[in-house]
């Protein structure tokens, strides 16, 4: 998190939002699997939630916005 909140639910809403975004939408180039059978795409990207096994694609920021309820404080 780059910003300053100053109050703390601010802080804790922010905090939750980043958390959500790395483990849902960001693709990660560590977690990447080889793919061998399709020529044109050499990498299958993943997300650590879908490394560990808790989603199967990766989610969009608007999905996100429509299905999770952030803490209250989010500004």
């Amino acid at each position: 998190m780059l910003a300053y909140s100053g109050r703390l639910e601010t802080h804790r809403a922010a905090a939750a939002r980043e958390d959500i975004v790395y483990h849902l939408v960001r693709p990660l180039t560590t977690l990447r699997l080889e793919v061998a059978d399709d020529p044109p795409r050499r990498w299958l990207p993943r997300t650590p939630a879908m490394a560990a096994g808790l989603t199967g694609p990766i989610w969009t920021v608007q999905e996100l916005r429509t299905t999770i309820s952030l803490p209250a404080g989010n500004t």
